[in-house]
């Protein structure tokens, strides 16, 4: 779609050149989407050339800039990067432009590198107008659908994951109305060192919601906590209607506690 209101585009752009009327733009494929009146430049992060991926020992940083493409390629022998990457569902011309940043920037509930950054415990790296620093945990970063923690001026630099995370078991269950349908249930579990469970419910829920059990969790514990979900959180809308998520989920986060207690 033209945003026909755009008069601009700088490139490569800076923290400092922000303004009232300007968007962060990375692959672009979340903000051509649909109408933007209000804008009137766009700010070109793509031309920063910040590197894709940065290992460390410790964790690894993914650019926001870093397209599903080069995340499935560099990541992709991790399964549930690649299941993740995948469940875009989207053609080889999707993958090669749309970000991993603009991904969770878009919110939306079946945004899935939202559920993968939430599920491996990530940190957003978020850079001001001023140039500082803000480290968010990727749970907190997507408030409801199309809204997040950015402020005005704000964007995100890059996804930190800590490397044991990605070396963790986990289990993953997606599913859509259709075979090549949007998401509208998606769950991650991941196994914790101490023998518990962490389950991430996205895509059924207007945001991200993470259930955390210090010890194996029995069925009965995995319904209780599913019930602390507010019943308004589940998505109604074309790609499934609410009572409907709310079965799946259940039945996705049984199966997941049985897969990952075997």
């Amino acid at each position: 779609m033209d945003l026909h209101t755009v008069t601009e585009v700088i490139s490569p752009a800076a923290p400092g050149q922000w303004r009232p009327g300007d968007a962060w733009m990375g692959g672009g494929t979340a903000l051509f989407g649909e109408p933007r009146p209000h804008l009137n430049r766009l700010l070109d992060l793509t031309a920063a050339g910040w590197p894709p991926l940065t290992v460390t020992g410790e964790h690894v940083e993914i650019a926001a800039t870093c397209t599903i493409a080069e995340l499935a390629g560099r990541l992709g022998r991790h399964g549930i990067v690649l299941q993740c990457c995948h469940a875009f569902l989207a053609s080889f011309k999707i993958w090669n432009v749309a970000t991993v940043g603009g991904n969770l920037c878009a919110a939306l509930p079946a945004g899935p590198m939202i559920s993968l950054s939430v599920a491996l415990g990530a940190t957003c790296v978020l850079i001001g107008p001023d140039g500082a620093e803000r480290l968010v945990p990727a749970a907190d970063f997507v408030t409801g659908e199309g809204t997040t923690v950015l402020r005005d001026g704000e964007f995100l630099r890059a996804i930190r994951i800590e490397s044991t995370a990605l070396s963790a078991r986990t289990a993953y269950r997606r599913g859509s109305l259709h075979r090549h349908g949007r998401s509208a249930v998606l769950l991650i579990g991941r196994a914790e060192p101490a023998g518990g469970l962490s389950l991430t419910v996205t895509a059924a829920t207007r945001r991200p919601y993470v259930l955390r059990f210090p010890a194996p969790p029995s069925p009965a514990d995995v319904e209780a906590a599913l019930d602390t979900i507010p019943a308004g959180q589940y998505v109604d809308d074309v790609h499934g209607r609410p009572v409907w998520r709310r079965h799946l989920t259940r039945r996705y986060a049984s199966q997941i506690r049985a897969e990952l207690a075997a």
